[in-house]
Formats: structure tokens, C-alpha cells, sequence
């Protein structure tokens, strides 16, 4: 339902995205994972096509994005970041100004605006104003828009920023619902839990490149049983490096450096606790000082860390 193929886009000198290439399938959602300035936007303008792509293709339920553009965006349902909401319009008719614009009128507008509202649990409210929603009830009707007129492709940006809790459950249910309908989701987020929750594949991309792909099992298997370790404090750079390759040497422990601060350094191996006595001892003697220790159970954010050398949520 959705291909991206080889796509490139170039600011001047500037490479936003660079040969990127995945598939999502109908009936699943599938998650675009990466820090900020990882290129994800621009990856979904050009799908929306907000902006034409360098070089590559893009095609909608069939339809070419760039020859096709008509048929490809009426395909698309999207949900953007930003609230597209009209705060000073009625939530229904918010809905129904989204309903005309994709084409639908007559009974079958006034049908599917109604359908939409109970699905977003907003049939109550219908004839009150956005501007005095709640955030959780504003992204809920922002979500009930993209999908009035029933796309069978979706671009989810972000759509759970700044929603309490039980917002949150609410539109992974609306989610889950409109998955199981067979529609086609993209979706994008900086919680990995909701990766892990939302999606049966995912593809991360790192200044504009993607680093990994495939199914949630596939992206864990992976890290295997590698635990991510760590610690803030002060650590002379070359230093550390040499005490660390040395405790490698000496014991053969499968340590790997993967990231390194002047206050920070991350590393990753197998069994981590086991070995805490002996990094701490290794790093203290190379003048290491260290104040805070964090240790992770391999998932998929400690994958991300691995492959990035960062945090999702940067």
C-alpha cells in the first residue's frame, strides 16, 4: 500500500534523506523511527507530497506520488503533528470541511462524520469549539479528520504529543481499530514503548540514512542479550579508551564503547551486572570519576542507543 523507493531529497548541499527505501502493507502499522534532524518529516512531505523528492519514488495504494498526485493524496489520511484543526469551527464541522475536501457530500458525509465522531468519543461535544477541548480531546478530533473519508493509507506524525494518559490509550485503540480495518499506517514517534506496543515493523533512520529494518522480533534479536550500560561522571577521553580496549584484552568480556562524552560514556555487553566491579575499577584507574550509573535490559530503545550512539528522545 505504501513503497518508498531510493528516496533522496537535497536542500543545496544539504542531504535530508538519502536512499531510503521501505514498504508498508495493508492491515499493519508501520513505525519511522529516529532523533530529531533525522529526516523523518521530510521523508513524510515528499509521501504526502509536500515536497518533491530529489531523486527515488514514492507510491500511494498504487499511485505515484509525483505522475499520480491527484489519486495518491485523495489515498492518503494524514495526521500531523501540529494540530490542523479550525478552533473558532464546531468539531463536526471541523469533520465535515475535511469530508468535502476529500470529496464526500450528502448523506454519506453526514454518515461518516457521525461514525467518526463516536469513534473518537466526541459525539457529546460535536457542536462545541476546539479551542475549549483539552489536549487529549483536541488530538482525538485532529486524528477523527484524517481519517473521515476512510483512506486506506494513514501518515501518523507524532500523534500522541502532549495527551494524558488515558488520551493516549484512547488513540492507540483508534490506532489498533483502524489497522484491523486493513488500512495502512505510517507512523512516527520518540517513545519507543509505543513502537514496541503499535507496530509490526519499523525502519530507523540516523541523518537521513536508514540504519535498521524490519519486524519488531527481527530489531530485538539483534541486541540479543546485550545490556547497555551507562555512566555520567568526568572521563579523560583517550584515557578511558585505552583502560576499556585493556579490560577487553585482559578478560575477553564482549565490551564495546558506542558512545563517549566529556561527562558520559555508553557501553554495551552481555551480562553487565556481573562485570559492574571490574569497569568501575578499569575506569577509576584510567582517572575516571563516576557519580551515576544507568543499566538497561536489551529492547528496543537500547538497540536505538546501540545503533545511533544517542537517545530516541534527543
Amino acid at each position: 500500500m505504501l513503497i518508498v523507493e531510493d528516496l533522496v531529497k537535497q536542500f543545496g548541499d544539504f542531504t535530508a534523506v538519502e536512499c531510503i527505501s521501505f514498504e508498508a502493507k495493508k492491515g499493519s502499522v508501520f513505525g519511522l523511527l529516529g532523533p530529531n534532524g533525522a529526516g523523518k518529516s521530510t521523508t513524510i512531505n515528499c509521501i504526502s507530497g509536500l515536497l518533491r523528492p530529489t531523486s527515488g519514488q514514492v507510491s500511494v495504494a498504487g499511485f505515484d506520488v509525483q505522475k499520480q498526485a491527484r489519486s495518491a493524496k485523495s489515498s492518503l489520511g494524514v495526521v500531523p503533528q501540529e494540530l490542523a484543526l479550525y478552533e473558532d469551527l464546531p468539531a463536526i464541522d471541523n469533520l465535515r470541511f475535511w469530508g468535502k475536501a476529500y470529496g464526500l457530500g450528502g448523506g454519506k458525509l453526514e454518515s461518516r462524520v457521525s461514525a467518526v465522531l463516536d469513534t473518537i468519543g466526541l459525539a457529546d461535544r460535536a457542536k462545541e469549539l476546539p479551542k475549549k477541548f483539552s489536549g487529549g480531546m483536541k488530538r482525538r478530533l485532529n486524528f477523527g479528520c484524517g481519517i473521515v473519508h476512510s483512506p486506506p493509507v494513514m501518515l501518523l506524525d507524532e500523534p500522541t504529543v502532549g495527551v494524558d494518559p488515558q488520551s493516549r490509550e484512547r488513540l492507540f485503540e483508534m490506532v489498533r481499530a483502524e489497522r484491523d480495518k486493513g488500512t495502512c499506517i505510517l507512523y512516527t514517534t520518540h517513545y519507543m514503548e509505543e513502537a514496541e506496543r503499535l507496530c509490526d515493523s519499523l525502519a530507523i533512520i540516523d541523518h537521513g540514512k536508514l540504519i535498521a529494518q524490519g519486524s519488531v522480533a527481527e530489531l530485538s534479536a539483534q541486541l540479543g542479550a546485550r545490556d547497555v550500560l551507562q555512566l555520567s561522571g568526568a572521563f579523560p577521553s583517550d584515557e578511558t579508551k585505552r583502560a576499556i580496549g585493556s579490560l577487553v584484552d585482559s578478560s575477553g568480556l564482549d565490551l564495546e564503547l558506542i558512545a563517549q562524552e566529556e561527562d558520559s560514556i555508553t557501553l554495551t555487553l552481555s551480562s553487565a551486572s556481573q562485570h559492574l566491579p571490574a569497569i568501575f575499577q578499569a575506569l577509576s584507574g584510567a582517572g575516571g570519576k563516576i557519580s551515576e550509573t544507568s543499566l538497561r535490559s536489551p529492547n528496543l530503545e537500547t538497540l536505538f542507543l546501540l545503533l545511533t550512539g544517542k537517545e530516541l528522545r534527543e
